[in-house]
């Protein structure tokens, strides 16, 4: 059966032959859009082409990266990174403190976390990095890991300070991209640190989650990212195939557009919450034991209140808080008031396996209480732009709170206000106050409490289970592992088993 399931999968694929030897293939659910980190830079970090100033451990504490060490003045309005030395790009040119500042300059120009922080300056400093606040910001160096602020070297940007080239520092070079699905990186001599074991390594897109599994079960593949449910509970028993499993801090969320006529009152939204079954939608779908019943997971123990009232599972508190809102079932089940039909749609994208699914069961969880649902999976894309354009109802999505060690980055792009991937139609002034307190340094566990208690109350988003990451590995490879935050599958780590 090996032969033939390789022929159909290189064919499905339309690429190079997956499986070389001495090559270590990776495989995961996302496309390669482009060189820049703004686009794909989470794929350059978890293949080691590229290098941010601060890394972060599994447990979410910062590590030294290109920066060595760093220190904040007394009046938290500035930030001294010195960097490391000796450092080569790809193409041969030194790190520099220029270098550094151009790259984090072009990051900055771009959405993402960077654009957030209060940065009034980036200039060399001698050989070291001087960042100049507006108002103190804390969580500055944890910014700083995020795979948007991966620094290349200059010739990998063009004019307009987009990276054409992929052109950093890792243990390993890019020497072929495929755009959107594939590339191809060797080891990278003149690398500063313990160099990779593996000569050669490629990545592949592949959206299919059954095609990826196929993948790791014909031994097409050493490292697949991402499994559904139901390949893991298949590849475990696998001979060859190990299955590896941590818990992430990211959440599947309901996101709500509270701007909408029928929910702008928090009760609407809470009503929605009580319909949803938290508990029976991750063991029958996502096989986790548990769903969530607040934003955060106890390992983000900063952000995790314990004692906060449970988001709860009850259909009839659901259906009452409706009629109090003056819906009536309509001939066919459906609420109605004043003449309009209680009808939402739900936006949900296919790159993570068990949304749709997952999109399918909260419909019918939703109809039981009378809201129609139609189901809309595509473009994860379409999520960012329906809300910029106030069309979106309803979009169940993976939100990331890993993105950067601590949360707080995060939160203060979804919620303070709202932002593509968080809040829509809702603003709290006393929450903003209280995450922009904690950003710059004041406040303390009293705040975060508060804050996600108010997340609890108002429902922006609605919280459905949290993640566990998965991937399917070769026996014949060691050192593999999953980050809970996602930055590193262990790739210069890992090495063939010797027979």
């Amino acid at each position: 059966m090996r032969p033939f399931l390789t022929l159909t999968l290189a064919t499905l694929f339309a690429s190079p032959a997956l499986a070389t030897e001495g090559v270590l293939d990776v495989v995961a659910p996302f496309e390669i859009k482009g060189a820049d980190p703004s686009t794909s830079g989470n794929i350059m970090i978890k293949m080691e082409l590229a290098e941010t100033l601060v890394n972060a451990d599994p447990d979410g504490r910062l590590t030294s990266g290109l920066a060595t060490e760093w220190q904040v003045a007394d009046d938290g309005l500035s930030w001294l990174f010195r960097l490391r030395p000796g450092v080569t790009f790809h193409d041969g040119t030194p790190l520099t403190a220029q270098a550094v500042a151009d790259a984090l300059a072009h990051a900055r120009a771009k959405p993402g976390l960077l654009d957030t922080a209060p940065i009034t300056a980036i200039a060399p400093e001698g050989e070291d990095l001087r960042i100049t606040l507006s108002q103190p910001f804390a969580p500055l160096p944890a910014f700083l890991s995020e795979y948007r602020a991966l620094i290349y070297a200059p010739a990998a940007y063009d004019a307009q300070g987009n990276a054409t080239q992929v052109i950093g520092t890792g243990p390993y070079r890019l020497t072929r991209m495929q755009e959107p699905l594939r590339l191809e990186a060797e080891r990278f001599d003149g690398y500063w640190g313990q160099p990779a074991r593996i000569a050669q390594v490629t990545y592949q897109a592949v959206g299919r989650a059954e095609t990826r599994a196929l993948l790791a079960e014909s031994g097409d593949a050493d490292y697949v990212f991402n499994l559904d449910p139901a390949s893991v509970a298949r590849l475990s028993g696998v001979a060859g195939v190990e299955v590896l499993s941590v818990p992430v801090p990211r959440s599947l969320l309901v996101k709500v557009n509270a701007g909408h006529p029928a929910l702008s009152d928090p009760q609407a939204r809470r009503a929605l919450s009580l319909a949803i079954d938290r508990q029976g939608l991750a063991q029958a779908i996502l096989r986790y034991p548990t769903g969530a019943d607040q934003l955060f997971p106890p390992s983000v123990a900063d952000w995790h209140v314990e004692g906060l009232e449970p988001l709860a599972h009850d259909p009839e508190a659901a259906r009452a808080i409706l009629a109090d809102l003056g819906w009536q079932p309509g001939p066919d089940g459906i609420l109605t008031r004043d003449g309009e039909r209680f009808a939402l749609t739900l936006t949900t994208y296919p790159d993570r396996p068990e949304l749709p699914l997952s999109a399918a069961v909260i419909q019918q969880m939703l109809a039981q209480i009378g809201v129609e649902v139609t189901i809309d999976s595509t473009n994860s894309s379409e999520i960012p732009v329906r809300h910029a354009d106030g069309t979106l109802d309803l979009a169940l999505l993976a939100r990331n709170f890993a993105l950067v060690p601590d949360p707080i980055g995060t939160i203060l792009t979804d919620y303070a206000p709202g932002g593509d991937w968080g809040a829509m139609g809702w603003q709290n002034d006393a929450f903003t106050a209280l995450i922009r307190d904690l950003a710059a340094g004041q406040g303390g566990q009293d705040q975060r409490d508060q804050a996600m208690a108010m997340l609890q109350a108002d429902l922006p988003v609605i919280p459905v289970a949290w993640y566990q990451q998965t991937a399917a590995v070769s026996t014949g490879v060691s050192g593999a592992v999953i980050d809970p935050f996602e930055r590193t599958i262990g790739l210069s780590q890992m090495d063939w088993v010797q027979p």
